[in-house]
């Protein structure tokens, strides 16, 4: 009879919840029985996951951020180091946040825990010298991007490629239609989904200026409505207090909604992140905006190698999708691109067909993919027992 398997599992935000999710239904399939356990989110409890503490004590950016936080995260990490050292986890799994998270697979990996890392840091865009404790962290990356997987390679850096299980779930066509339907949203006029980010700070830096553009785009479209999903109840007791000074908008808010409400909208304006993705697989013209702190931005902005953060921008064959970040992201400015994404027919084709395309390159079964990967690594460290 075959022993139970535990999984350890870390992640630190939505996006991370969304690929941790999947991948314990993955491993349920395998292991019915399997304990996972660490810090995860919503969608990872529905799956059973047990969380040992609230995901969004981790959801935190920007270096002056984190510093602000730093004695709260490193008594996460001290107490989350005792608990997997004790229990001793067939494996761990760090899902994004490499700043909590390699630190920690580095601890346990030094006390015969094996490790993977699930969504490879931007060493390619930034703070490169990372490598080096990545090499001494990780056993094997799983990489969501092709060309993450070469780098890797080429890094002497154990990795698999596994695609993004979002590009598994996603339609090829998303039907705005239904989901419209699913949402209770009549087809007439345009709609227009806002989405300022999962973490609190994101959403005090950019809800009231999204619903500024909002209101710009109202005067050019009376008829127009915005979707608001959120990350979490939390968010949305955020954002309902900043919405009573536009109640001239016709706002629907909605926690866990998000893929419907971008499948609904002719039209995205979102923060930076992996929710750029998930916008591109629903094959909608987007606008990516973004603001943090001025320090954190000035340091971050000194540090980074490559001329685009999103990621439809960085998959796509050539930049295609409007960046307006910091001081460039102004109602002003975010409105004259939204405008566009709204009623340039031309340009919105080419979009669809540049995001068709990266689709197809990240649609790889990546839940079944990662388990696979997982299990080798949990296999070399059995047959040294």
């Amino acid at each position: 009879m075959s022993r139970t398997l535990s999984f350890a599992l870390v992640a630190g935000e939505a996006s991370g919840d969304i690929l941790g999710a999947a991948l314990i239904r993955e491993i349920k399939v395998h292991h019915p029985d399997a304990r996972c356990y660490g810090i995860g989110g919503p969608m990872m409890i529905a799956e059973g996951f047990e969380s040992l503490f609230p995901m969004e004590r981790l959801s935190v950016m920007g270096l002056v951020e984190v510093l602000g936080r730093l004695k709260e995260l490193l008594g996460i990490r001290k107490q989350l180091k005792e608990a997997f050292v004790s229990e001793k986890p067939d494996v761990f799994i760090g899902i994004d946040a490499p700043d909590f998270n390699l630190p920690l697979e580095k601890f346990l990996k030094s006390n015969q825990i094996p490790t993977v890392h699930y969504v490879s840091p931007q060493v390619w865009a930034w703070r490169e010298g990372r490598l080096k404790k990545i090499r001494r962290s990780v056993d094997h990356m799983l990489a969501l991007l092709p060309f993450e997987a070469d780098y890797y390679q080429g890094h002497g850096v154990p990795v698999t490629f596994v695609g993004h299980p979002l590009a598994d779930q996603v339609a090829w066509s998303p039907d705005s239609s239904e989901a419209r339907r699913s949402l209770g949203i009549e087809e007439k006029g345009a709609i227009v989904a806002l989405l300022p980010g999962s973490r609190k700070a994101e959403v005090a830096r950019l809800g009231d200026l999204f619903l500024q553009t909002a209101r710009l785009l109202k005067k050019d479209h009376p008829d127009i409505r915005f979707l608001m999903p959120c990350a979490s109840e939390k968010r949305k007791l955020q954002l309902l207090p900043m919405l009573e000074s536009y109640s001239d908008l016709d706002v629907t808010v909605a926690v866990g909604k998000a893929s419907q409400m971008m499948a609904a909208a002719n039209a995205i304006l979102i923060a930076s992140g992996t929710a750029t993705l998930e916008a591109a697989l629903h094959k909608r013209p987007m606008v990516i905006s973004y603001r943090m702190a001025s320090l954190s931005y000035s340091i971050l902005s000194r540090l980074v190698k490559v001329e685009h953060v999103g990621l439809p921008n960085l998959l796509a064959s050539k930049p295609c999708v409007p960046e307006l970040l910091q001081n460039d992201a102004t109602p002003e400015k975010l409105y004259e691109a939204m405008s566009r994404a709204l009623d340039d027919e031309e340009w919105r084709s080419h979009l669809v067909q540049e995001f068709t395309e990266i689709h197809k390159t990240l649609k790889r079964d990546a839940s079944a993919l990662a388990y696979q990967a997982i299990m080798s690594v949990v296999g070399k460290y059995d047959a040294t027992k």
